[in-house]
């Protein structure tokens, strides 16, 4: 099946989708480095927790409830038939508790026990979870209320006779999960709401008691069938005022799949651009997305055997992540280390090099590498931000040269201080999309020469520079002790 030019929906355009979604599934299930000891990992679960509503004050617990609003284009032809499929999907805490055989078979619960050479840790886990409400119509509002069960399995530990020594422990509150949907009307296109909200009964009174009925990184994947979901990021011209009357609250929906398909969306708990894709240089999950993984992968296999040995313990996902970094062969870890990429690649489709409007032009002119890759340190050989120089209204404006300052882009909050203030150039930059930046210190600043000195410079468009002679054309240059008690460090 197909939206209108959405593009098809199957197994593997899904399987793409969930391949992201499990990246924000398990951001920071784990922190580097994986061990059950390490004072980070005490404060776990960091996106998409959906509080119990009945948890008292001291058990800080997160708001229960989430809701993200799309926008759809409904052909006229598919208005009744239209639909989304809505899939729910978190984690479900699960606490694991180790437990040691006593002489007289009761079993107590202990924070660690080695059996036959593997060491058990009391750890908290998590469930995968999924709640599939099936299509959606776009015809009206749904109420549903959902259950996941919770229980209790027991695990045991035998030693190398045979004989019980211990027992590893599991057990899941149960959950209740209602998910709403409702659609509007708005001009042309068709606004839908999804909130999830976490219903659990109990009174949760302390920090364990909420986040054991917490659904911990809760998301949506949506799959819009006779429909096309419109990009709220870059919507298009038509779109942008419904769009913008989008609301989000803890979830932000973006366009997942392949680029330029338009019927599914990712709703995250974190902010994602559209189309959100996995390195493929990346080599498995660390639990920390915003990362990079030659980082995490080079800090993993710097731990000594005994770190390596707990993390294993702690988490079998710890445990893949341990040994795989382990077998990580050179050339593997040669791939981590980045990728050089053209930044112009993208304009190449634009047009023959020449042709009217060519965003190339811009950029050869105010940087020439004379052939040179851009990457190479060559290419700045004909560069020389020292001496180069910028045309500022007629006025050559180079090192040295006094500029006054008028911000323009607002580009920071702090730029509300240099209105009307005196600076002095120390270089004229050109960066490797043609754009052109100036380097300033103040003239009222104290600490000019200290910061030119260490290179702190504050950086501006020539159009928000009005050049001065070099005497600053006679009139005084207004001093600002309000600035000095602002300046930015």
């Amino acid at each position: 099946m197909t939206g209108q030019g959405g593009g098809a929906v199957g197994t593997v355009g899904l399987d793409r989708v969930r391949e992201i979604a499990d990246a924000v599934l398990y951001e920071g299930y784990l922190l580097y480095p994986y061990r059950a000891g390490s004072a980070k990992n005490r404060s776990r679960w960091q996106f998409g927790v959906l509080g119990p509503p009945s948890a008292a004050p001291a058990s800080f617990a997160e708001d229960p409830g989430m809701a993200a609003q799309c926008l759809l284009a409904v052909a006229a032809e598919a208005a009744g038939t239209a639909a989304v499929t809505v899939r729910v999907r978190f984690l479900q805490h699960q606490v694991r508790e180790v437990r040691r055989c006593g002489e007289d078979g009761r079993h107590t619960p202990v924070g660690e026990l080695t059996v036959a050479g593997e060491t058990f840790l009391s750890w908290d886990e998590a469930v995968e979870r999924e709640i599939d409400l099936g299509p959606v119509p776009l015809t009206g509002p749904t109420d549903r209320l959902r259950t996941v069960p919770g229980g209790e399995e027991t695990e045991r530990l035998t030693d190398a006779r045979g004989v019980t020594v211990g027992s590893v422990v599991r057990r899941r509150e149960p959950l209740a999960v209602r998910i709403r949907t409702g659609t509007e009307r708005d001009g042309g296109f068709v606004r839908l709401t999804v909130a999830v909200d976490n219903e659990h009964a109990r009174t949760a009174a302390d920090k364990n008691a909420a986040i054991r009925a917490s659904l911990i990184g809760t998301h949506l994947i949506l799959r819009a069938h006779g429909a096309d979901f419109v990009s709220l990021r870059e919507p298009p011209d038509g779109a942008a005022p419904a769009a913008a009357r989008c609301e989000q609250r803890r979830c932000w929906p973006v366009l997942a799949g392949a680029k330029g398909s338009t019927d599914t969306v990712l709703g995250a708990p974190i902010i994602l651009y559209d189309y959100p894709e996995i390195a493929e240089q990346s080599a498995g999950d660390l639990f920390d997305a915003t990362e990079i993984d030659e980082i995490l992968t080079l800090r993993v296999m710097t731990m000594t055997d005994r770190e390596k040995a707990e993390a294993r313990a702690t988490d079998p996902r710890a445990r893949r992540i341990v040994d795989r970094c382990d077998a990580m062969a050179p050339d593997e870890l040669r791939r981590l280390h980045g990728i050089l990429r053209d930044p112009h690649a993208a304009t190449a489709a634009a047009g023959p090099p020449g042709a009217v409007g060519d965003p190339r032009d811009a950029a050869a002119d105010a940087f020439d590498t004379g052939g040179t890759p851009w990457w190479d340190p060559a290419a700045d050989a004909s560069v020389s931000p020292g001496s180069d120089s910028v045309l500022i209204n007629g006025v050559t404006v180079a090192k040295g040269s006094l500029v006054r300052v008028h911000p323009t882009r607002r580009a920071d909050a702090q730029d509300v201080f240099f209105a009307g203030q005196v600076a002095r150039v120390t270089a004229v930059l050109s960066d490797v999309d043609g754009g052109v930046h100036v380097a300033l210190v103040l003239v009222d600043d104290p600490a000019a020469d200290l910061h030119d000195w260490y290179g702190r410079y504050f950086y501006f468009a020539p159009d928000e520079l009005e050049p001065l002679p070099p005497d600053g054309g006679g009139q005084d240059m207004p001093r600002t002790p309000e600035f000095k008690k602002e300046n930015p460090s």
